[in-house]
């Protein structure tokens, strides 16, 4: 069961965002951002791995490996908080959270519980 916070929006249909770890945004970050539009986090992480680059200069590469990993699991875990975020300034309404198994299953949820 995953948690999901639902987003009403005037014109389109409801939108429902997981809050739980994104493998797609651990492994590939910039893919990730792209294809959601997400480019806050693609900024983010060219000036991390910018950093890390440096960082990878002065400490040696076995440190800068590790902390990309790290760098890479903290994108992992705050994908979802960007996605809630760009959701809103793009006009959603948050509207609650929902637990299902599904982000369908979710959205169903949420408009079954909605007044007719």
């Amino acid at each position: 069961m995953t948690l999901y916070s639902v987003y009403e929006r005037q014109s389109d249909a409801p939108a429902a965002v997981a809050d739980r770890f994104s493998w797609s945004a651990a492994v590939l970050p910039p893919v990730h951002a792209l294809v959601h539009g997400l480019w806050l986090l693609l900024a983010l992480w060219v000036i991390g791995t910018l950093a890390i680059v440096a960082v990878g200069l002065w400490m040696g590469s076995d440190a800068a490996f590790w902390l990309y990993v790290l760098f890479a699991a903290l994108i992992g875990f705050e994908a979802a908080s960007f996605r809630r975020v760009r959701t809103a300034r793009r006009g959603g309404r948050y509207r609650g959270e929902i637990v299902a198994t599904a982000e369908d299953l979710a959205l169903v949820d949420y408009l079954k519980r909605q007044p007719q």
